[in-house]
Parts: structure tokens; C-alpha cells; sequence
């Protein structure tokens, strides 16, 4: 977990840091809160007094002790907050009502078409997230605010979506904008793959991990990263866009201009164009009847599910994604030198532990810094509504995550 600071008047960094180890935690006691942050025993009663007085904490149930009576714990009141996600993602469109420790209470999903202007699709978007509010029978007075996760690049300042892959009609859109006057709530935009990475740091396998890096398996794929417990954005908040590695120098050109791109030898839609290939030059597969009686039914879907089935087609395809995957988590693995890489998304139906084993392989051989420390690799327990969960998930990051520029603004305050 994050140390605290014992200087005076920082409050807000410090309110942040002994709320997290408790959202972190299944119950954790004042004294082990004291332990991990460096905060004396008096500053973590007195804003564990404040939280509870807030509704945020509740004193629930006890933890045994080597020395003593058994410590009470603390945990987060879940139905203290509500945020809604929702997940831009090009040919589906995620929404998700989700409480304060991170659980979704209510969901839905639609597909959509490429063409549809960004009006029309975020005002029905919006009525569906009321709807969710009110099918939960929630109050809305809950509900702290709204995040929405697109495919970058993103212009976080200016609340802009810039120019996402396949959508022709999505070019400088005022998203925040668009989803405020709708909803009246407070919006938050991020690239989705932060987002999803944001949302394992918030209910997740990250929640603990101070340095992990999010491969994000979408439509297309991107990635985020936590180093020292912090979110890293770059320059432009737009980092960690893992989908633009090159793994195969001579490989197609990607529609950021260049080659190779593991986003375009992974991404789905690559997937069906590979599998098609060798079913139109007449290899044998179990897919063949259903392609030949109708061609749409060659999805992304059905190759995962053949290729846990065995089917060599579709695990020969799969396999080398898996393998262009494992080539990307090494360079991941020597440039951020993290503890952990979570994979996560939704294109891991049926093929998340191919990917994961193959990764892993390469992991444990061939990083720099193996001698010193192997990197993890796991599955997002998040599902397929990672994105969503992150984007709601950004809400509670900006309002309750430690974050060094809470900690440095107070300090500017007091030199003022």
C-alpha cells in the first residue's frame, strides 16, 4: 500500500491512503493500517473516526491478534457511492451501475453499427444509464458521477474523443460535453484500456500490486499501467498503447501507419481473417460446415471456442496470437520492469488461458530481470465488462485514490 505523510495540515492525501488500504483489504485493522502506511496510531483513528462519520467505513466483525484482544476491522460501506461506466468500444456499447467496492449492480449492452453519429448513440446511451439507476431503485443522490471509456487517443483536458479506430464519424468528439448535458452528472473520459487497468486497481487483482501493467483484449488492443501505486498517463495521457508494439516487422499495415502492430496480428478481426484463409484454400476444420452454409458465421467466438475444442485450424491461428502476445509482455516486462501483467477483456472468451500459459512461458525465459524477480501474469477477474467496471471505476480513483498531486498541491498551499 502507499505511506502516508505525519506532517501537519495534509489531509487529503492522507484521508485517501488509509481509505484505500481499507477499500483494498477484506478487513483491516487500525494498527495494520498504521503499520503499512507510516502514519502514527493517532492520525489513522482520527480519519477512520471521520470516515466512519462520513458513511464511508463501517467497524464490521474482528481480526485476531498475537498480542492482545482481537482488532476490529474495517470495511467499506459499498452502498456508501454509486458510479456508472460506460464502454465506447466500436461494435458494442457497455454499461454498468457499479457500488463504492466495485461490483456491478446492474449492466447492459447493446451492439451498435460503425456509422452511428456520436449524438444520437450517447443520448440513447445516457437514457439507458438512467434506467439502470432506476431499475436499482437506487437514489439518484448516490450516484457520484459518470465515467466513459473509448478507444484512444483521448484529449482528457478538452474532454475530447480524437479519432478512435473505426469509427469514421468520431473525430474531435466532445464526449464529457455530450454525456453531461444528458445525464447532468459529472463526467470523466479515459482510453478504455486505462480505464480497465483503473478498474483492477480499484476492485481487482491490482488492487495491491504497487506495479502492474493491463493488457486490454478487445476490438482492438491497448494497455495501462500503475507504477507506484500510480496510474502512469504520459506526456499527452495517452500511454500504454501495448496494441502498437511491432511483433512482425513485415506484417500488415496497422492503422496507426506502421507495420506488424500486435493489434494488427492480434485483434479479433484478424483472428477471422486468418481462420478464413485456410478454410477457403480447403484445410480441414470443424468450422467448415458452418462457413460454408453461411460465412458470417466465422466469429471471433466461435474460433476461441474450436480452438479450446482442439479444432488445428483455429488453435494454429490462436496459437501464434498467443505467441505475438508473449513477444509483446517481454518488451512490456523489460521496459516497465513491473510485479505483475493482468490480461483482461473481452476477446478472452475460451482462449484467456492459452494466452496466459504462453505468456507466461515467455515471462519466466526471457526478460532482462528474471535472475532478480519473475513477472506474474493473471486473468482480469473483471470478465468481459472490464472497461465498463474501469470507466465507472474512474469516478471513485479521481474522488478517494491517493494521488500525488492531492499531496502536492497541499503542500504548495502550506508554502503559499
Amino acid at each position: 500500500m502507499q505511506m502516508g505523510t505525519n506532517q501537519p495540515k495534509i489531509g487529503t492525501y492522507n484521508n485517501s491512503v488509509v481509505l484505500s488500504a481499507i477499500q483494498s483489504s477484506d478487513g483491516i485493522s487500525r494498527v495494520e493500517i498504521a503499520e503499512r502506511s507510516g502514519l502514527t496510531a493517532q492520525t489513522v483513528s482520527v480519519i477512520v473516526r471521520r470516515l466512519v462519520a462520513d458513511g464511508l467505513v463501517r467497524e464490521e466483525g474482528t481480526i485476531p491478534s498475537a498480542i492482545g484482544k482481537p482488532r476490529t476491522a474495517l470495511r467499506v460501506v459499498a452502498e456508501a457511492g454509486y458510479s456508472i461506466g460506460i464502454h465506447f468500444d466500436p461494435i458494442e456499447v457497455s454499461c454498468v451501475l457499479v457500488d463504492l467496492a466495485g461490483r456491478p449492480v446492474a449492466r447492459s449492452s447493446k451492439r451498435i453499427t460503425a456509422n452511428l453519429d456520436p449524438e444520437s448513440l450517447v443520448a440513447s446511451t445516457a437514457r439507458v444509464a438512467q434506467q439502470l439507476v432506476k431499475r436499482s431503485r437506487i437514489d439518484s443522490s448516490a450516484v457520484l458521477g459518470l465515467g466513459a471509456a473509448c478507444p484512444g487517443p483521448i484529449d482528457q483536458t478538452q474532454g475530447l474523443v480524437i479519432s478512435p479506430p473505426r469509427r469514421d464519424r468520431w473525430t474531435e468528439v466532445p464526449l464529457k460535453k455530450l454525456l453531461e448535458e444528458q445525464t447532468g452528472l459529472p463526467v470523466i473520459i479515459d482510453n478504455d484500456a486505462t480505464a480497465a487497468a483503473i478498474g483492477e486497481r480499484w476492485a481487482g487483482i491490482g488492487r495491491s500490486v504497487p506495479n502492474f501493467a493491463y493488457l486490454y483484449l478487445g476490438t482492438g488492443i491497448g494497455g495501462g499501467v500503475f507504477l507506484a501505486n500510480q496510474v502512469y498517463r504520459g506526456a499527452s495521457l495517452n500511454a500504454a498503447e501495448f496494441g502498437h508494439i511491432v511483433v512482425e516487422p513485415n506484417g500488415p499495415v496497422c492503422y496507426c501507419g506502421n507495420r506488424g502492430c500486435l493489434e494488427a496480428m492480434c485483434k479479433p478481426a484478424s483472428l477471422v481473417e486468418s481462420v478464413r484463409s485456410q478454410l477457403e484454400a480447403g484445410q480441414s476444420s470443424s468450422l467448415c460446415d458452418a462457413y460454408a452454409r453461411d460465412p458470417a458465421t466465422l466469429t471471433a467466438a466461435a474460433i476461441g471456442s474450436a480452438a479450446a475444442a482442439g479444432d488445428p485450424v483455429a488453435r494454429e491461428v490462436v496459437d501464434r496470437a498467443a505467441d505475438y502476445l508473449a513477444d509483446a509482455a517481454v518488451v512490456i516486462a523489460n521496459v516497465l520492469d513491473v510485479e505483475l501483467l493482468v490480461v483482461g477483456g473481452h476477446s478472452l472468451r475460451d482462449v484467456g488461458e492459452i494466452y496466459r500459459e504462453r505468456i507466461a512461458g515467455a515471462l519466466t525465459r526471457l526478460p532482462l530481470a528474471r535472475k532478480v524477480h519473475t513477472v506474474g501474469v493473471a486473468l482480469s477477474r473483471l470478465t468481459e465488462d472490464a472497461a465498463a467496471i474501469g470507466a465507472a471505476s474512474l469516478v471513485f480513483h479521481q474522488a478517494y485514490a491517493p494521488s500525488i498531486a492531492d499531496l502536492t498541491t497541499d503542500v504548495a498551499r502550506q508554502a503559499e
